[in-house]
């Protein structure tokens, strides 16, 4: 499957989303030889296509001037390129969690903090008998 989104993604880069058959098979075959990088990053966008077949959907058209994407099979390739795709089935079959929260801790205000610091602004121009000598 990742091979037909790798024929998805050739035709999508095409002008017109056309290419003859001779210029598809070479540009599949550079891909497909150049690393692991292309190979896993289509592997992860077939994981999210199982039962893909291009032809039977109607993602690519044959003929004898070569293959072409039509527009379901551009819809398609944006679909799954999509970062976090949901679709309504992962939305209804997804489990519902419920988070709740402890009930509010009676506030305890905290004793002295807010006079003290009054008493260091009253305070701060005063001379303590001490000072004076």
């Amino acid at each position: 499957m990742s091979f037909q989104i790798t024929v998805l993604k050739v035709l999508a880069g095409q002008p017109e989303g056309r290419a003859p058959l001779r210029d598809l098979t070479r540009a599949v075959a550079i891909l497909i030889s150049s690393g692991s990088d292309w190979t896993d990053r289509m592997k992860r966008l077939a994981a999210r296509a199982p039962g893909l077949d291009i032809f039977s959907q109607s993602f690519v058209r044959r003929d004898d001037a070569g293959w072409e994407i039509t527009n379901a099979g551009r819809a398609f390739l944006a679909s799954i390129e999509r970062p976090n795709t949901v679709t309504a089935t992962d939305v209804a079959h997804a489990p519902t969690t419920v988070l709740t929260l402890p009930p509010k801790a009676a506030s305890t205000p905290m004793r002295g903090i807010h006079r003290r610091s009054q008493r260091r602004r009253r305070t701060a121009g005063r001379m303590r008998s001490s000072d004076v000598a």
